[in-house]
């Protein structure tokens, strides 16, 4: 079974689709054991294949329809996120640690105003400006399930200065932290000095590490005991951040926000 899900997870946004060797080398399996392991999803209707490759059928929706409708913290920030982006038009998420990755398990509906999109003057949160042909600002991939870089997110490093120091020091130990733009944070040193800032401030603003043109702000979600189980962020343009509304008006809607889900996750 933990071949099988392997081969499963060796589908991604790089590799959408897959032969018996591409799978055997992402995997260590040999190539006669990836394609009787993907011969065995695509009977269980878990891949589509051409007789030569393979690639995710919407069968495999169903483990992240099961945990959605399931687990509660995405159930509890679902109402918080959508009243959020009503507010400010911002995109909303909520995100969990995983591995070398940070996983979306909530995100706000996405809002739309007659003749375009709402923008947003810098001023205040409160004042909506109607701009024909606005374009809403949205991270690539950011959809329900994706799996982002902790070490260039907001959110990642929003939940590596909620981890114990020698965890931390552990997860960083040796790890490759890949450059995704001219902007990313490759030097653990330099990392381990912002995640160590993080922890100071409680709010993480990252601009355009993980990809060129996004900024992000991310606080953390705790429970009733104060353990992190969450990181909540918003998604915004430069203009913004750089007007001080983020500081200004944002970062307190999203700690006001994060301590009314305190009881709930």
């Amino acid at each position: 079974m933990a071949k099988g899900m392997a081969v499963l997870e060796s589908f991604d946004t790089d590799r959408q689709r897959l032969n018996a060797t591409l799978a055997a080398q992402r995997t260590g399996l040999t190539r006669a054991a990836a394609r009787r392991h993907l011969l065995t999803l695509a009977h269980l209707g878990y891949l589509d294949s051409d007789g030569s490759y393979f690639w995710l059928s919407p069968k495999v929706l169903r483990f992240s329809g099961s945990y959605l409708a399931s687990a509660r913290l995405p159930r509890a920030v679902q109402p918080v996120l959508n009243r959020l982006a009503a507010q400010s038009r911002d995109a909303f998420s909520v995100a969990v640690l995983e591995g070398d990755s940070v996983v979306i398990v909530a995100r706000s509906v996405s809002l739309a105003a007659s003749n375009g999109a709402l923008d947003w003057d810098g001023s205040s949160l409160g004042q909506p400006v109607p701009r024909v042909q606005a374009v809403r600002l949205l991270a690539h991939g950011l959809h329900l399930g994706a799996r982002l870089p902790v070490h260039a997110t907001s959110t990642g490093r929003v939940l590596l200065a909620a981890l114990p120091r020698p965890a931390f020091t552990a997860w960083l130990k040796g790890r490759d932290l890949p450059r995704l733009t001219p902007h990313t944070v490759t030097e653990p040193q330099a990392l381990r000095q912002i995640v160590a800032a993080v922890r100071q401030a409680d709010h993480c603003i990252a601009s355009e590490e993980h990809e060129l043109g996004v900024h992000a702000v991310a606080v953390p979600v705790r429970n009733m005991a104060g353990a992190t189980v969450a990181a909540l962020n918003a998604v915004v343009s430069q203009q913004r951040l750089q007007s001080g509304v983020v500081q200004r008006e944002l970062l307190p809607l999203l700690q006001d926000a994060a301590r009314e889900l305190r009881p709930q996750v």
